[in-house]
């Protein structure tokens, strides 16, 4: 709003200018030094795929995963199985069955259970 100020802003100092052709600066990164490791080459970690265990929610769910992972849909099948048979479906064998570590599907048997619905009969909603 000042145009005294703003005259100061723009205006060349020829000074100052010609100080600063005089400057000449010259940087450089220091030289890379490479480690030599003696030829080895590391192999890339592939991650290995599973195919998934398609039940009837198979369209809905992802066709790989990787080892050690479940998809969602066999998740909540593997729950299922525990809940309705857990003497078949032990943690052992569910372990086998999905390429899972053994304390991992003892935590996921203990720590996420499916939930049941149930439904009451008609002559028994009024004494609820």
């Amino acid at each position: 709003d000042h145009p005294e100020i703003r005259e100061q802003i723009f205006r060349k100092d020829n000074r100052l200018l010609t100080l600063l052709k005089d400057v000449y600066v010259e940087s450089r990164d220091p030289p890379v030094q490479v480690k030599d490791g003696g030829g080895e080459h590391l192999p890339c970690k592939l991650e290995e795929k599973r195919l998934t265990k398609l039940g009837p929610l198979g369209g809905l769910d992802v066709k790989k995963v990787s080892k050690g992972k479940i998809s969602i849909v066999e998740a909540v099948t593997l729950l299922n199985n525990h809940k309705l048979h857990p003497q078949i479906w032990t943690a052992e064998k569910i372990a086998v069955e999905y390429s899972l570590e053994v304390e991992e599907v003892n935590s996921l048997l203990e720590f996420f259970i499916p939930f049941t619905i149930q439904e009451f009969p008609k002559e028994t909603k009024k004494a609820i």
